[in-house]
């Protein structure tokens, strides 16, 4: 099988690689508008964007992996957004097209659903509260619409909640460096629930599609259960990494007045600050998704959630 992962070279596509690779049936190419730290003698630099580029690396794909996304909180211009993540679906459709390719794992998000919703399963109407999710709402609407005119394709849409493992630095390396530090400053009462994904079970959980979703359209969540509180998080790290953790509990509304003066300190200064009003929000809110349908797929998760916070704790923070 010849596989071609578009936007491979970050976190999860250099993890997603070192799986795959083990299998001696597949070949894989990543194509990626960055070199790959890892894998660059399997990369082909080409930006999504760039259509004819597409048309011509995919050539021979089997599988197309979709990865390549824009997905920061402070993207600037907001358009990016739409580019990258819209433009794009539409691009990879074509030039998959152009190339006879019918089958697609692309990677969405549950920024779909919006915040603070209660266990939003995948038939739970889109509600996005940003242009990170509403563009990738956009963008499963773009894979509706081809489907509907391509019914004969596979076509796999994952929709994964935050995700963490070891040498990731994204919002939950942020939020368990802070707890390890011991300078932990809880905005809100802390009960508030955090899905989550371990590394080792996305990329296995994608794998898994590529070999035994062959047929048809699907949509899922992906969460490893079960799902903790911010102050469970604070617990586990104690007890991983054998440290008393304090924490300082401020109001939610002190909390969401000091990311607004964030906000305007960093309009002032034209920088792009850690702390913001959106994070602020992100933090306390409930972000609980129901996996019930990728779990009754036939995977197995190889990893339990604990299993992979204490990895990550361990590798990240332990002496």
């Amino acid at each position: 099988m010849k596989i071609a992962l578009i936007g491979g070279s970050g976190f999860v596509g250099t993890n997603l690689i070192s799986l795959l690779s083990k299998n001696p049936n597949i070949q894989i190419l990543n194509i990626d508008k960055q070199t790959s730290i890892k894998y660059n003698s399997i990369t082909t630099i080409a930006n999504v964007l760039d259509k004819p580029s597409l048309i011509s690396s995919l050539k021979g794909i089997e599988v197309v992996i979709l990865l390549a996304a824009e997905h920061k909180d402070n993207v600037s211009p907001i358009s990016l957004y739409y580019d990258v993540n819209v433009e794009g679906i539409k691009n990879t459709l074509e030039a998959m097209e152009m190339n006879g390719i019918k089958r697609i794992i692309f990677t969405s998000s549950v920024a779909i659903y919006g915040l603070n919703k209660e266990n939003p399963s995948e038939n739970t109407p889109a509600d996005p509260f940003n242009h990170y999710g509403k563009s990738k709402w956009e963008a499963e609407q773009v894979l509706q619409e081809w489907h509907k005119s391509h019914s004969d394709w596979n076509i796999n849409i994952i929709r994964p909640t935050v995700i963490f493992g070891e040498g990731n630095r994204g919002n939950v390396y942020n939020l368990l460096k802070q707890i390890a530090s011991g300078k932990f400053l809880m905005i809100g009462k802390g009960n508030n629930k955090k899905s989550m994904s371990y590394i080792g079970n996305i990329v296995a959980f994608i794998e898994f599609l590529t070999s035994k979703k062959t047929v048809g359209y699907d949509v899922y969540n992906y969460v490893d259960k079960p799902d903790f509180t911010t102050n469970d998080l604070v617990y586990h790290t104690g007890e991983v990494l054998n440290k008393h953790i304090p924490t300082t509990h401020i109001p939610y509304w002190l909390g969401m007045l000091g990311g607004y003066c964030f906000d305007a300190m960093g309009w002032i200064l034209r920088k792009k600050l850690t702390v913001s009003s959106v994070r602020v929000k992100k933090f306390c809110a409930v972000t609980q998704f129901d996996s019930t349908k990728a779990m009754d797929s036939g995977f197995v998760p190889p990893f339990a959630i604990e299993e992979g916070l204490r990895r990550t704790l361990e590798t990240e923070f332990g002496k």
